[in-house]
């Protein structure tokens, strides 16, 4: 079944479209990669939408419009998708829809919220549409995050020691193999926060800003005081947490140690709360490189509460893509892995991908392109997976990594212009996914 898979991850700066060739043999489950194409959102629509997300307050009559708008984006990237990847014989589209809200309390996830109405895609493609894939997995009382670790486990198994997979979006997660899987906290998220309120772009591209900072060490440590990095797994966090408001109130605090300013956390209410973990110790500089530049350690220079005052925001930025790579690197470890298999925007940030690697030192770290799965496009391919999976009636999810009670057949589905396909049921669970 040739099946097209769409994703817009909690970066929200494009959508990316990967088409694939998707077929079950025995207990496997074989993809042939067709390739992948990215719309960037326009200028307009990520603008509304950064204007929407928390901790902002919105409307629902701009709810609406912008479920609207963005699945009429959808459904451009589908249909040059089917274009240029499929020859126009596409057969399924699975679409994740874009994250605007995910409801945790107390550490639970009670639920969340994807926009970009499937019936603009399968208006505009005449084909049948999975979409709303997380619903079902907080139902069964799981996370409904992160649904790639199903992708993972099945992409790793029998590779030998103790991999993991990595995704560097605007959250990071990681699955290891004995199905723990979990968000490890931001990974491009608060970078991306600090580009644009200093710059007004939309990220820090090839880590440039970073490399001209140093880190420093008193914001450094204030921030690996929040409690989210100390709570088990499964977990799940995204950026009713982690946004521009919570770096600015630990840029406040910074500047005013007496405590006079707002605390770090401007977390939504629900924000589960646990004991904070420890500071850790000075954070050295990414190693250096003729195309990376080490990030050295700042003085204790105290910040501005908006971050311009002494502190410079290369400074800010240094600083945060090195908060990524500890937080990443400590919950690598948590899982005891021997190698690192890194996926997603991030990887693309030469200066994040130093510092990881010299936060786990003897761990080798490689990107998905490695084997046979390009990290650009990993999530949009799992996503296709899924839409597969679900198409079959089968389970999309791994009670182990999202912490259900049991597996689910995820998702919604839109009927296409003649209804559903035909599809076998009573099929066997893959256990295994092989690229070829």
């Amino acid at each position: 079944m040739r099946v097209i898979g769409l994703m817009s991850g909690t970066s929200y700066d494009a959508i990316d479209a990967a088409a694939a060739d998707l077929r079950l043999d025995g207990d496997s489950l074989v993809l042939r990669p067709l390739g992948m194409v990215g719309d960037a959102y326009g200028a307009e629509v990520r603008e509304s939408l950064a204007a929407a997300l928390p901790p902002a307050a919105t409307t629902l009559a701009e709810a609406c419009r912008l479920d609207t708008l963005i699945g009429q984006a959808f459904a451009a990237a589908a249909l040059r998708a089917d274009r240029e990847l499929c020859d126009g014989r596409a057969e399924l589209v699975a679409s994740h829809g874009q994250t605007v809200y995910h409801w945790t309390d107390g550490g639970r996830v009670r639920g969340t919220l994807q926009i970009g109405q499937p019936a603009w895609i399968a208006e505009a493609t005449g084909l049948p549409v999975v979409a709303d894939f997380r619903p079902r997995d907080i139902a069964a009382g799981g996370q409904g995050a992160p649904l790639v670790s199903l992708v993972d486990l099945l992409w790793l198994r029998g590779r030998p020691g103790t991999p993991v997979a990595l995704n560097l979006g605007g959250i990071a997660n990681l699955t290891a193999p004995d199905g723990t899987a979990f968000d490890t906290g931001p990974a491009g998220a608060l970078i991306d926060a600090a580009v644009h309120h200093f710059t007004g772009r939309a990220y820090d591209t090839d880590g440039a800003l970073a490399a001209r900072g140093r880190v420093h060490e008193p914001l450094l440590r204030r921030l690996l005081d929040e409690p989210y990095y100390a709570l088990p797994a499964p977990k799940t966090t995204g950026k009713e947490l982690f946004h521009r408001d919570y770096l600015l109130a630990a840029l406040a605090a910074v500047a005013d140690p007496a405590g006079r300013a707002a605390p770090a956390a401007a977390a939504d209410p629900g924000t589960p709360a646990a004991p904070g973990t420890p500071a850790s110790p000075a954070t050295p500089a990414a190693p250096a490189s003729p195309t990376t530049p080490a990030a050295p350690t700042a003085p204790a220079t105290p910040a501005s509460p908006t971050g311009r005052g002494t502190l410079p925001h290369q400074d800010v930025i240094a600083t945060l893509t090195r908060l990524t790579a500890r937080t990443v690197a400590d919950a690598v470890r948590s899982v005891c892995a021997t190698e690192v298999i890194a996926s997603g925007g991030g990887t693309r940030n030469p200066v994040l991908m130093a510092m990881l690697a010299e936060e786990l030192p003897g761990v080798p770290l490689h990107t998905s392109d490695a084997l046979g799965l390009p990290s650009a496009a990993k999530e949009a391919y799992a996503f296709a997976v899924l839409g597969f999976l679900t198409l079959h009636g089968l389970a999309g999810t791994d009670p182990r990594s999202t912490g259900a009670r049991h597996p689910s057949v995820l998702g919604s589905v839109t009927p296409g212009r003649d209804g559903l396909p035909r599809a076998p049921r009573g099929l066997k669970q893959p256990v295994r996914l092989v690229i070829g």
